[in-house]
């Protein structure tokens, strides 16, 4: 592949990353806070796109020059199947990869950690809660601030093989590469059908229950479910709290 086509890909990556950072697409790959940085990212690639298509030009351009008083040389194109490294990019284009879901959580061990501390929970009722700030809440501080209160979750279905139902959301540290669960099981008014993968609003109450994780022996605090409403994927189905 020659410097030309170099740039055109070059460019192109470019022109994926400003299009995946001014849309949500990017949340597929990387945590929020990291949009300035994917969107910088794609100006300086399109920016030494421009700048080695425009030197190329000029090269070329002496070079003829100078070769017009010679005799021609025979020159050997480049290998097409270079150009199959465009695919990935159209891919990245055209095709948004799903986020991590059900299948990654059940077989990955819970990723809940000690937090540092514990901000002051509002009055309303219920208190609409972090999935990864409620788990915490019940397995550390054993439930202590929320004891008596109802609380509202969010995330998506996941079931062990004996069918006991998980409510997960995949924590990050930087991309989805990284991603881990953060796992809550559910008990009480659950609804008949559940379906992994789809996504629920949950409230519920604390109880002083809790599981193991079979993959790595990690703690699952338990919710008593009181209402349980289907709701659409998030535009960001990922968690980064636990890295706050």
């Amino acid at each position: 592949m020659n410097r030309q086509a170099q740039a055109a890909v070059m460019f192109l990556v470019g022109a994926a990353l400003l299009h995946a950072g001014g849309t949500d697409l990017y949340l597929r790959y990387v945590k929020a806070g990291l949009r300035p940085l994917v969107l910088a990212a794609g100006v300086v690639l399109i920016i030494s796109a421009l700048a080695t298509a425009w030197y190329e030009w000029r090269r070329s351009r002496s070079r003829d020059k100078a070769s017009r008083a010679e005799a021609p040389a025979h020159t050997h194109p480049e290998p097409r199947i270079s150009w199959l490294l465009v695919l990935p990019l159209l891919a990245l284009i055209l095709v948004a990869p799903p986020a991590l879901g059900s299948y990654s959580a059940m077989r990955t061990g819970t990723a809940l950690q000690h937090p540092y501390g514990y901000m002051k929970l509002p009055k309303s009722d219920p208190i609409p809660l972090n999935l990864v700030d409620y788990a915490g809440r019940a397995v550390y501080d054993h439930g202590r601030s929320l004891d008596g209160r109802s609380v509202r979750i969010t995330g998506f279905v996941a079931l062990d093989s004996k069918g006991t139902p998980y409510l997960v959301r995949m924590a990050l540290n930087c991309c989805a590469a990284d991603a881990q669960p953060v796992k809550v099981a559910l008990t009480g008014t659950i609804p008949p059908v559940l379906q992994p993968d789809s996504w629920l609003q949950v409230t519920g109450t604390y109880i002083a229950r809790e599981t193991h994780d079979p993959v790595n022996n990690g703690p699952i605090p338990f919710l008593k479910v009181t209402e349980a409403t289907p709701i659409p994927t998030p535009a960001d189905p990922y968690d980064e709290t636990w890295n706050n």
